[in-house]
């Protein structure tokens, strides 16, 4: 299993979703990462990082609120927002970092 920091220097694109099981938002995520997932396949990684076990890695990158989605290539934040995103917005999002 890879560290999330190797994770996030690969080739591929990493989408991190930033949640807490407790954010209704956040489950509203999860079938859009789903669906956005099914779309681009192996082009992009998608992960789940949940900011109340994994508080060092949101103070890292100042996770202020959930869901806050980014979207790492080679080790840096290419995009990143906050909030619920539509399946295909986030789709279009992602595709042009491809």
């Amino acid at each position: 299993m890879s560290t999330f920091s190797e994770l996030i220097k690969g080739e591929i694109p990493v989408l991190v979703d930033f949640s807490a099981e407790w954010c209704g938002p956040c489950k509203m995520m999860a079938p859009i990462l789903k669906e956005v997932k099914d779309k681009v396949g192996d082009k992009a990684r998608i992960i789940k990082v949940d900011i109340d076990k994994n508080p060092q890695t949101a103070q890292t990158f100042k996770v202020q609120s959930v869901p806050t989605l980014a979207l790492f290539k080679q080790g840096k934040i290419a995009w990143r927002q906050s909030g619920v995103i539509p399946a295909n917005q986030l789709e279009q999002i992602l595709k042009s970092y491809l």
